[in-house]
């Protein structure tokens, strides 16, 4: 099938190699899909919320009820990841994995809530191993709802106050980088917070010691809403879905479930590089390539949404470009 691919992508009317980027989406998307006329149907974003017991820490510079808050301007359509999603007709599901707040039951919210927010990492793991199985299941049957409506192409987002925090230990823990390398300013803090999250995740770091099992890390460090997309993504990968990996915390997760299944990296895109500091390292270690550079440094999922264009893009020119036989264009070929 790569060769069948290829040999097509090869002989559109066009230069070798000229769609750049596309052709090596439109390869891997065959690929992922075993044909050589793949297609992306019902696209989705997922975005997961919960809260984090090292938010009380001062790790953030917004408080933890910015956690809720935004949650219901997802419901309320009024978040950038609501924008992106409506302009390029992606559907937008938001769940409420951990968040410390009640919400009105009647809402589109999907209620997998395991706990009102994780433990603080600081003195214990960040969840018990029955809240870290339930968040696995719970992810995991998002996306197997998902399937049942023909969704093909899949990208998972975050909100949580504190979750760049975890995101940097879990990096620190897989790629064997110091605490420095990994933490970056996440949503904002000053040179004064900076450091007082530098000492903190130090501490953390100090206190559980080095942590080899994925499984494991993600269970110490992470947060409800972190655990619950480690399951969808492994998920996502056995319905052989398209997987839009977006920044920084939601590869942190990835890179715990490459850990887990390495055959997933070959259903990534990796939709951007994000401006947290650490996430092109995060990619770099994963072996992939980031689709666009623009500096962000959002999250909800909305690199993956403002990527989903140019990855059916690849698709497109795939099943409609003519061929220099088809279109009577002499070919490169002849001329060799």
């Amino acid at each position: 099938m790569e060769k069948e691919l290829q040999h097509k992508i090869n002989f559109k009317t066009k230069p070798l190699g000229s769609l750049g980027m596309l052709e090596k989406l439109a390869l891997q998307i065959g690929k992922i899909q075993n044909t050589l006329s793949p297609t992306l149907t019902n696209p989705h974003i997922i975005v997961f919320a919960g809260d984090h017991g090292i938010a009380h820490e001062g790790v953030s510079p917004f408080p933890q009820e910015v956690t809720f808050q935004m949650v219901m301007n997802f419901l309320q359509g009024g978040a950038a990841i609501n924008s992106f999603c409506l302009q390029h007709d992606i559907n937008l599901q938001v769940v409420d994995a951990g968040v410390n707040f009640d919400f009105d039951p009647n809402t589109a919210l999907i209620n997998n809530k395991v706990g009102r927010e994780t433990a603080s990492f600081l003195a214990a793991k960040a969840m018990t191993p029955e809240q870290y199985k339930e968040c696995i299941e719970n992810g995991r049957s998002v996306v197997k709802e998902v399937a049942k409506t023909g969704c093909n192409v899949i990208g998972f987002g975050e909100m949580g106050i504190g979750n760049t925090s975890p995101a940097s230990l879990i990096m620190s823990q897989i790629c064997n980088m110091t605490i420095e390398e990994c933490t970056g300013r996440g949503s904002g803090v000053n040179d004064e917070q900076l450091q007082k999250k530098l000492k903190t995740l130090k501490a953390a770091k100090e206190f559980h010691g080095n942590i080899e099992n994925a499984d494991e890390l993600m269970m110490t460090f992470g947060g409800f809403e972190m655990a619950q997309m480690l399951g969808a993504f492994l998920e996502a990968k056995d319905q052989g879905m398209v997987i839009l990996v977006d920044g920084f915390i939601t590869t942190s997760v990835f890179m715990v479930a490459a850990e887990l299944n390495p055959s997933i990296l070959e259903n990534a895109v990796y939709s951007h590089q994000s401006d947290e500091g650490g996430h092109k390292r995060m990619i770099e270690h994963l072996g992939g390539e980031p689709v666009l550079k623009l500096s962000l440094r959002l999250g909800e999922g909305t690199g993956a949404a403002i990527a989903y264009p140019v990855v059916k893009s690849a698709v497109q020119f795939l099943d409609t470009m003519a061929s220099f036989e088809d279109a009577g264009v002499s070919n490169h070929d002849e001329f060799k």
